[in-house]
């Protein structure tokens, strides 16, 4: 018997038809040279075949009584691959923008709890000699970083390589824990909460961090209906990293002031930017090696200067917010360092509990991730992998979310939101390469 744990748990009963719980991602191929019209066809037919699954692939909350708990994974040992790996086709002329509108309405349905918790879709008929796949894994199974860990195991860096390997194929996985250590634990963590802990996390926070609930109120912290919009684009790698080196901060530190740029901009013709800065709440990974199942994020604070006009002065208060953060971050013992994670995050968890929702400010304005990528060019089936978007989730009171990942020299942003609390989604992406144009002056500029 394997327990859900209680975060995991919390996705599980968060869940609404106006709250889906699954993170995804689009992934966007380029065909193999002289591949045929039935190239995905056949790849469809070909990873029917790989029925061996990984266990996290198997796993849905087990039934008990007629019902469906939320205390216990139950392990589907026949996985029904008819049903969750789907080939579907764009119309013609299969342009991007179709391809936005079907991954938004796939990512706005709720997945069947009676069965394992994953879909994936391949879609043809993608112009220039594309194909796209959309996947989509339940938060309570893996979060972000775990989805793209996955998607890396089943590609190539070789493009001869012509062996498509399953997303959901079994893996070397970490040594399970068993209950005894599962509850030592979580008595450990328990322990690191208790009084003394948290008040030297207050401490610390009020010297030199950001703290939940100081965020001012934006069209973006608003209830949300189930209706989803999906944006994506790349950028090249090489100019965040021209703009690192030129103003001595962090790749993070350069995305976040490009993404506080973009923002400004949309809240201005929208009418809608307040005085005070927003906050991003930035994920930050806890994971050691290359375990691949649940969540294993913590949470750092982030001002993103959008009261600023100047690019590069942006750039200054993301660089001295993170900074501070990471530091205190970095100086606590493992235990403290999750007490931290759980003070900032827990007023967007207790937003998945319906009685306790309140009217008070947002604990901040957006969550915005970076999640590590590869720096390889990657290939499936011999196909190239040309944009690799990363799709979360967005809930009352954090209507818009922006993640990103890195693939070779590119850097991939998925942004989701509201259908209807974010208008005009696709303005975000205009904004952004106008905020990194900015920047890229602003800091030219300085150094020269």
């Amino acid at each position: 018997m394997e327990l859900i744990s209680p975060m995991d748990g919390m996705f599980l009963s968060g869940e609404s038809r106006e709250h889906p719980m699954h993170v995804g991602g689009l992934h966007v191929y380029k065909q193999p040279v002289g591949a045929g019209p039935e190239f995905v066809s056949e790849l469809y037919q070909k990873l029917l075949t790989k029925t061996d699954a990984d266990p996290t692939f198997r796993k849905h909350p087990r039934e008990v009584m007629g019902g469906i708990s939320q205390l216990t994974w139950a392990i589907d040992p026949d996985l029904d691959l008819d049903y969750h790996l789907r080939h579907s086709a764009l119309p013609h002329p299969g342009q991007a923008r179709q391809l936005l509108e079907l991954t938004s309405r796939l990512h706005a349905t709720l997945l069947d709890r009676h069965r394992p918790l994953w879909e994936m879709h391949l879609v043809e008929g993608l112009d220039e000699g594309r194909f796209a796949v959309y996947a989509k894994t339940h938060h309570a199974l893996m979060d972000g970083v775990s989805q793209i860990l996955s998607l890396r195991r089943a590609l190539s860096t070789d493009p001869d390589d012509h062996d498509a390997r399953a997303y959901w194929a079994p893996h070397e996985a970490a040594p399970k824990e068993s209950l005894l250590d599962m509850l030592k634990k979580g008595a450990e963590s328990i322990a690191g909460l208790g009084p003394g802990t948290l008040n030297i996390a207050k401490g610390i926070l009020k010297q030199q961090l950001t703290s939940p609930f100081e965020a001012p109120r934006t069209m973006f912290n608003v209830p949300i209906g189930g209706a989803r919009r999906f944006a994506a684009q790349s950028w090249p790698f090489e100019r965040f990293r021209a703009i690192k080196k030129a103003a001595g901060v962090t790749i993070n530190d350069v995305v976040l002031a490009v993404c506080g740029g973009a923002l400004r901009a949309y809240l201005i013709e929208r009418d809608a930017l307040p005085d005070k800065p927003l906050i991003a709440m930035v994920p930050v990974s806890l994971r050691e090696g290359e375990s691949t199942g649940g969540n294993e994020v913590g949470s750092l604070l982030a001002n993103l200067g959008t009261d600023l006009a100047d690019p590069a002065e942006r750039l200054k208060v993301v660089n001295a917010s993170m900074k501070d953060n990471k530091e205190v971050f970095k100086s606590l013992p493992e235990v403290q360092q999750v007490a931290l994670s759980a003070y900032n995050a827990m007023p967007m968890m207790l937003e998945l509990i319906p009685v306790l929702k309140t009217t008070a400010r947002p604990p901040f304005n957006i969550v915005i991730s970076n999640v590590p990528g590869s720096r390889d060019r990657l290939y499936w089936g011999g196909a190239e992998l040309v944009g690799n978007y990363p799709m979360s989730i967005v809930l009352d009171g954090q209507a818009l979310n922006i993640t990103l990942t890195n693939t070779a020299d590119r850097i991939d942003f998925g942004i989701v939101g509201c259908r209807t609390s974010v208008p005009h989604l696709q303005r975000l992406l205009v904004h952004l390469e106008d905020s990194l144009s900015d920047l890229e002056c602003a800091v030219g500029q300085k150094s020269s």
